[in-house]
């Protein structure tokens, strides 16, 4: 079995006084596409926030790599390989592709940055296409292309992934998908938190259901994507 990458134990995350994740527990292995699925407010994005160190936790423990990283910053986090997509994609819009993804490098310290970027481009002709394009001036599938590529720049052992779908047409859909697939058989452990329950599954080794801020259906994903609660209330069965 391989080794255990990020192990999240007993996450509790409040707003206030409202309690946004209720206790969750879960992990992702090495070389794993992991999904986290679940209707909208049931605590996914807030769950990757005090992953990355974006929003302070209540309770719980959180390790990658074997080392805790509670209350460490998001900095020091892509330092060791531990890199978010955000939901909103956030890239500079100002900037240009080609510097948007030298932002992404801005924590190494090597001389392979530009060939990097050839490799990003490979895996997105599109942004090659338009390199010196301003970022504010593309697509929205095309941002979420770009956030991607400059989320690759970093060199993430681990990258999560925040509803990389949402708002897409159903051909970015498909690519944003495809890509995924690729980032993953390219090597990258990849940690999917999706709205799109049937496509996430479909990538995924494994899955956790998240609904209300509690981990209530772990397992296998193809198990998971046969099994009646699943399709009944996340694939409109």
């Amino acid at each position: 079995m391989s080794a255990t990458m990020l192990k999240v134990s007993g996450l509790k995350v409040a707003y206030g006084g409202i309690q946004a994740v209720k206790g969750v527990s879960f992990e992702v292995r090495q070389g794993e596409l992991v999904s986290l699925i679940g209707a909208n407010g049931a605590g996914k994005t807030t769950t990757l926030k005090a992953i990355t160190g974006t929003q302070p936790v209540a309770a719980g423990d959180i390790e990658f790599m074997g080392r805790p990283i509670k209350g460490q910053g998001p900095w020091d986090l892509v330092k060791q390989g531990l890199v978010m997509v955000p939901e909103g994609r956030g890239t500079f819009t100002r900037m240009t592709i080609t510097e948007n993804l030298q932002m992404g490098a801005f924590v190494r310290n090597d001389n392979e940055v530009d060939a990097d970027i050839e490799k990003v481009f490979a895996i997105f002709p599109r942004l090659k296409e338009r390199r010196n394009q301003l970022a504010g001036t593309m697509s929205g599938g095309e941002q979420q292309m770009l956030a991607m590529g400059r989320a690759l720049m970093a060199r993430p052992k681990l990258l999560l992934l925040d509803e990389p779908s949402m708002g897409l047409s159903p051909i970015m859909v498909d690519k944003i998908f495809e890509v995924v697939a690729d980032i993953h058989g390219r090597g990258t452990t990849v940690l999917l938190v999706e709205q799109n329950a049937s496509r996430a599954l479909s990538l995924a080794n494994r899955g956790y259901v998240m609904d209300s801020g509690e981990i209530t259906m772990s397992g296998e994903a193809k198990a998971l994507l046969d099994d009646p609660k699943v399709r009944a209330a996340y694939l409109g069965e």
